[in-house]
């Protein structure tokens, strides 16, 4: 049988939860994961960008603060 209720979450999110990721600039893509910045801004990664390390999540965020 098929599964129905799978990624159902995903729908109520704005884009089906899909967007730019901030560190890698992977467009389209799922933006499911939250790093927190040095600052304690919260962002929302790629699963790829998930093991990021500190110095480029902060980098990340200083270019989504300006």
């Amino acid at each position: 049988m098929s599964k129905s209720k799978r990624g159902k979450a995903l729908w109520i999110l704005p884009s089906r939860g899909r967007g730019t990721c901030p560190v890698c600039r992977s467009t389209r893509i799922k933006l499911l994961y939250t790093k927190m910045s040095s600052s304690g801004q919260a962002l929302k990664v790629c699963k790829k960008c998930f093991n990021a390390s500190q110095e480029r999540i902060d980098a990340a965020n200083q270019i989504v603060v300006k």
